[in-house]
């Protein structure tokens, strides 16, 4: 059986996608404050497991088994194309499962815990019989959990070299993974058509762009207005003040999106989502311990 170049392999594991995860993992690392110089091996391992290893097998994985899907949305895609020939699709996907998984074991056993149900649910979305992204409900709250929240507090618990990460850095890392379920919504709409027609129901494909880009904004909005409560609350008035600021703006692009949300998700992706991640960044910095100004 032929092989896939190593360039084909790259471009199925999306380096494109690593960046959330591992911004997460590292807001998470900040939000627990100072940490000692021998903690640097475990969080720069911790990054690229969230990464190059654990988001890359999740892309791994969907496109193996969404390769019917990719062959009408795009099929300019390693597997449909067939630069990824035969199942080396899926042999990927398994040969990257077990590296993150020998990786995680030797950044402890709470980063192991971490990355098996990370790993869990990359498989359960793609994979039968959950396939959780049948219903993008289910499917856009597991990327979401995954991508920002499991990341955010093993990054925490990194930095601290496994204790539980406070309430407030747990409850930023909830938040900022419901906000999350609209930005994965946004991901979707670039598939409409390959998931209407193999029955894959995505929101723009269950409500339609226009409704599916309100709900987006909506998660998103409305994760980051209770962020600013909760920091304003804390204390952290100044750091509250400038994620509103962020939110502000994301509502002026919000509303452009919502005159074509299916033509601007990609342009919305660029602009507004920039300013939610930087968010995510200034709230870990105003719990960080030794900031003044909480309770």
């Amino acid at each position: 059986m032929a092989r896939p170049q190593a360039s084909a392999v790259l471009e199925l594991l999306k380096p494109v996608t690593w960046f959330p995860p591992m911004w997460a993992f590292a807001c998470g690392v900040v939000s627990a404050g100072p940490f000692t110089a021998d903690k640097w091996p475990a969080i720069v391992g911790g990054v690229l497991l969230a990464g190059p290893l654990v988001c890359a097998t999740s892309q791994a994985v969907n496109d193996w088994f969404d390769r019917d899907v990719d062959t009408i949305n795009e099929p300019h895609r390693p597997i449909p194309s067939g630069r990824i020939p035969g199942n080396w699709g899926l042999r990927i996907a398994i040969i990257w499962t077990a590296l993150s998984l020998a990786v995680a074991a030797l950044l402890g056993t709470y980063v192991f815990v971490a990355a098996v149900g990370g790993l869990a649910l990359a498989w359960a979305y793609s994979a039968p019989p959950p396939r959780l992204k049948q219903n993008g409900w289910w499917g856009n709250a597991a990327c979401a959990a995954c991508y920002e929240g499991l990341a955010w507090l093993t990054g925490a618990m990194v930095a601290t070299g496994g204790a539980a990460p406070d309430g407030r850095s747990a409850a930023l890392a909830i938040l900022y993974s419901v906000g999350a379920h609209g930005i994965m919504t946004l991901n979707d709409f670039k598939s409409i058509d390959g998931d209407s027609r193999m029955g894959i129901g995505s929101l723009p494909v269950r409500l339609g762009p226009t409704n599916a880009g309100r709900v987006a904004c909506a998660f998103m909005a409305g994760s980051q207005i209770a962020v600013v409560g909760l920091l304003a609350a804390w204390g952290y008035l100044p750091h509250a003040a400038t994620i509103a600021a962020l939110l502000a703006v994301q509502l002026f692009l919000m509303k452009r999106l919502l005159d074509n949300p299916r033509e601007r998700a990609p342009w919305y992706n660029a602009t507004g989502v920039t300013l939610y991640v930087i968010g995510m960044l200034i709230s870990a910095f105003a719990i960080r311990p030794g900031i003044a100004g909480g309770t």
